[in-house]
């Protein structure tokens, strides 16, 4: 049972498209997946020339240059989109057809010219493994998945014709490649699928990784990490649709005295109160971020006038939701905090001037008294 548990989060999470981080990861991912392809292209031209020079035929050096030379020419291509991080959404997926589908094609070449060499070729076979185990390094699950089918349904396929379309068994048989048979074909075919399953494994444990690197533990709300990685795309979605983002940083007032009276323990559990309250009050496009300690972030796709009356409806609604301490004879504490506002275009357009001004609004709130908004300088 437990089993069948874990092995059904990790389908979920791996068919899922992955968080703010693993994309930006991924990204990455892509870029370096694009410079191993521009070199390993550049390696396929000399295959040709090996097989020039050990003897094989003129027409399979001519079919392997042909199919080095456009693949070299695609490789510089992809590269190019690649630098152009998060541009294309599709990227992952075409680049990963194309791998795939370019040693389909060089198969489909050699079975014109020889068939045996189409299905006994282990070097042009190899291809479909490196694309299966480049998808490792874009942290995606969906498109290592969509090239292992892939790799398999177009692999499979190719079987199928060949073996339909021989009349005689000598024809699978070859000096050079030896004979095809349906026995070592499955066992290719089994193998891409394992080839296919531990890669998604290893996908799936560098999602979990880095979905833990993302989340606060107590809390388990998105933490300074995902903010970094998180808030230049909300900026940069906002400035494309001509709206504003407004940053609010918020600092439980006096939370210091909890730990003190009632112990850490009850502090953590205080915390974990403030985020249930926080969340019941929740919107759409509204991200609440922990910080670290008592502090808070929360991002709204709002003006920051619009941002100043909703952080104070929700300071006078916590206020109204006290913490119970559960030890002794402890009053339920009212629970209050302080908030700073900055917001996008106004104040900034990056992730650091905006928790900049956003802090000096929220230590203007602390001189203040506390237990108040500032949206504003002076």
């Amino acid at each position: 049972m437990e089993s069948t548990r874990t092995a059904r989060e990790a389908v979920t999470t791996l068919l899922e498209r992955p968080d703010e981080i693993l994309l930006e990861v991924g990204a990455g991912g892509e870029l370096l997946t694009a410079r191993i392809r521009v070199v390993i292209a550049a390696l396929l031209l000399l295959l040709p020339l090996v097989n020039a020079l050990t003897g094989g035929s003129l027409r399979e050096t001519l079919i392997g240059l042909v199919g080095a030379v456009v693949v070299n020419v695609l490789a510089q291509v992809w590269l190019q989109l690649a630098r152009r991080r998060r541009r294309y959404r599709w990227l992952s997926f075409a680049t990963s057809a194309f791998d795939v589908t370019a040693t389909t094609l060089v198969l489909v070449m050699l079975a014109a010219s020889h068939l045996p060499a189409a299905l006994n070729s282990m070097v042009v076979w190899c291809g479909y493994l490196l694309a299966i185990l480049l998808t490792a390094l874009r942290s995606d699950g969906r498109t290592t998945l969509f090239a292992g089918t892939l790799a398999l349904l177009q692999y499979g396929l190719l079987n199928a014709v060949i073996f339909a379309a021989v009349t005689t068994p000598d024809q699978l048989i070859s000096s050079d490649y030896g004979a095809v048979t349906v026995s070592s074909q499955v066992q290719r075919l089994l193998l891409l699928a394992m080839v296919t399953l531990i890669t998604a494994m290893v996908v799936y444990r560098t999602q979990r990784l880095v979905e833990l690197s993302g989340t606060d533990g107590l809390t388990r709300l998105p933490n300074r990490t995902w903010l970094l990685y998180r808030m230049p795309r909300l900026i940069e979605a906002a400035e494309e649709d001509g709206g504003s983002l407004s940053l609010a940083l918020l600092d439980l007032d006096h939370f210091k005295r909890i730990n003190d009276e009632a112990g850490h323990h009850a502090g953590d559990r205080a915390v974990r109160h403030v985020v249930a309250v926080l969340r019941s009050m929740s919107e759409p496009d509204e991200w609440l971020v922990r910080l670290g300690g008592e502090e808070f972030a929360l991002v709204m796709r709002q003006p920051v006038g619009t941002a100043w009356e909703r952080v104070d409806s929700i300071r006078r609604l916590l206020a109204q939701h006290p913490f119970d301490p559960e030890r002794g004879n402890m009053e339920p504490l009212r629970i209050t905090f302080s908030a700073g506002i900055a917001s996008s275009p106004n104040d900034g357009n990056d992730l650091s001037r905006l928790l900049s001004r956003a802090d000096q609004r929220l230590k203007m709130a602390k001189r203040e008294g506390r237990n108040r908004v500032v949206a504003r300088d002076g």
